[in-house]
């Protein structure tokens, strides 16, 4: 049977004393090991999330908006990594930085296709809908090499619900769209582009193939006509490699070569 006078109390306290005064050592040391090796953050960080659009969207390649601002204090990334910040947010995180920005437009997402139920499909699918799934079986079900599949990854991964599949081909709207770039991360043709937010007009296709050949896979394909470049009275779109380009910064947005394109593969933006 247990009795408390059989404990030894002597040797009990030595026990408790010295439990007492390894603990206080380690708490010690645990102290001066937070005091002298602790990474003080730096208050910028907080002030630049403030001027962030606190999306946490990732597309930056950071995770979230502060691990954003913790490396752009660090000088690992760039104002411009984010495109959801508007020109204005931009200019006041270089201010905080003590740095220059001269500012880059701002930017919206297009899809440059304008193919879906337009264009002919080379098998019957049959399976889990993602588009990167199906681009996996002989480079997706469509005709065209880059034609949009429809299947609406880029929709899913969209954070600001920008993006619906409208009659089998991606369409971005562009009033709920910030630019982040996820979409164009995840489309496996590689068709979801950055315009200008100020243009009125783009190319809804990616293809470059030749006339004949666009003509035989898809209704609304490009067919390098050049009717478009011809148009131009601006010098502002010229094929490249069979594919319709603009350049924004001579563009006037009259919308000619829009009304004279003969398969409607220039499209109005906020159309």
């Amino acid at each position: 049977m247990f009795c408390f006078q059989d404990i030894n109390w002597g040797t009990f306290g030595w026990t408790l004393g010295v439990m007492l005064i390894i603990a206080l050592v380690l708490g010690g040391l645990i102290i001066l090991v937070s005091k002298f090796f602790s990474v003080e953050k730096d208050t910028r960080v907080d002030e630049i999330v403030e001027h962030l659009p606190k999306a946490n969207c990732g597309a930056c390649g950071h995770p979230g908006c502060e691990g954003f601002a913790q490396a752009l204090v660090n000088g690992t990334a760039d104002v411009d990594d984010c495109k959801v910040s508007s020109k204005e947010q931009k200019i006041e995180i270089a201010n905080i930085l003590g740095k220059s920005f001269s500012g880059g437009e701002e930017t919206v997402a297009v899809v440059a296709c304008n193919g879906g139920n337009n264009c002919q499909d080379k098998y019957a699918y049959q399976g889990y809908g993602n588009c990167q799934a199906q681009v996996m079986l002989s480079g997706g079900r469509k005709a065209c090499p880059v034609g949009c599949m429809g299947a609406g990854s880029c929709a899913d991964i969209c954070p600001s619900a920008a993006i619906k599949v409208k009659e089998g081909v991606a369409v971005v709207d562009p009033d709920l769209c910030i630019s982040c770039g996820l979409c164009m991360q995840t489309c496996p043709k590689k068709i979801i582009k950055r315009i200008p937010k100020s243009a009125k007009i783009y190319v809804a296709c990616s293809t470059q193939c030749k006339g004949k050949e666009v003509m035989a896979a898809c209704k609304a394909g490009c067919i390098a006509c050049g009717i478009c470049e011809r148009t131009c009275k601006y010098g502002a779109i010229h094929l490249v490699n069979n594919v319709p380009v603009i350049d924004y910064s001579k563009c006037v947005g009259c919308k000619e070569c829009m009304n004279k394109c003969p398969r409607k593969v220039i499209k109005e933006r906020n159309a």
